[in-house]
């Protein structure tokens, strides 16, 4: 018998295609999933595309950003979960955040706010003493503001922030926090920009490292992003300014 069999993962913002393959790779684990987006319709196509047992699958409505709907959705959960993974994620070009309010502040909603609204729900529920792991997405635009791409990534560098004092605060409880520091990935989000095709990482890919997340707090998929990582974290702040 698969040691998960009993154990749960409830996926925030499941309609992420790097969420959709966590789904995927979860269940092939053995764990039961439930999974929370705004789009329901959408994850429930996905589960019959893929011929899923929906017996292992549990489909909820979650808004991000309805901050008021969200100690609701938790009390109203089947269960406690064993693992959450906060998958939702909205961007907007630098550009267009810079000019107009409401796409950075969706952002801060979503990658931000949305993010500790429900994460800090989970983390204070005590009884629920199933909870292993806390896992969240963030991005290589958090390492260190640039021109590019400041507004995204001054969510993301808020959420990972978060995240970090999250594990102190739950080391105590022998709950592990990880947070997914990730490159460029070939989903839905990044249509239409110019991205660097050879650091371009399959959505599939990301996710096996979210499903086989270790004690590490961060985590950094893909040799390239690593080194890159590094760059970003050590160099001084005149050769930043000079990146795009």
């Amino acid at each position: 018998m698969n040691q998960n069999t009993n154990k749960t993962v409830l996926i925030l913002g499941a309609n992420s295609d790097v969420a959709k393959q966590c789904i995927i790779q979860y269940i092939e684990k053995g764990f039961s999933i439930i999974v929370a987006s705004r789009n329901t319709k959408s994850l429930e196509d996905f589960i019959k595309v893929k011929n899923i047992n929906p017996s292992k699958m549990t489909v909820l409505y979650f808004d991000a950003a309805n901050f008021d709907s969200h100690q609701k959705f938790y009390d109203h959960l089947p269960i406690k979960p064993h693992i959450v993974v906060y998958a939702a994620g909205f961007l907007v070009e630098n550009s267009d955040a810079l000019n107009d309010f409401k796409g950075t502040q969706q952002m801060m909603q979503v990658n931000y706010i949305g993010g500790v609204s429900i994460l800090n729900i989970v983390a204070m529920d005590k009884s629920n003493k199933n909870l292993e792991r806390i896992i969240g997405l963030s991005s290589l635009s958090g390492v260190r503001g640039r021109k590019s791409n400041f507004v995204y990534g001054s969510t993301k560098a808020a959420f990972t922030t978060y995240l970090a004092g999250l594990r102190q605060e739950l080391s105590h409880r022998n709950i592990t926090v990880n947070v997914l520091v990730s490159g460029y990935i070939n989903t839905k989000i990044n249509e239409g920009l110019e991205l660097n095709k050879n650091l371009l990482m399959e959505p599939d890919y990301v996710a096996s490292h979210i499903v086989n997340a270790g004690n590490s707090f961060t985590i950094v998929p893909n040799w390239k992003w690593k080194i890159i990582y590094w760059i970003l974290k050590l160099s001084p702040e005149f050769l930043v300014a000079k990146l795009p």
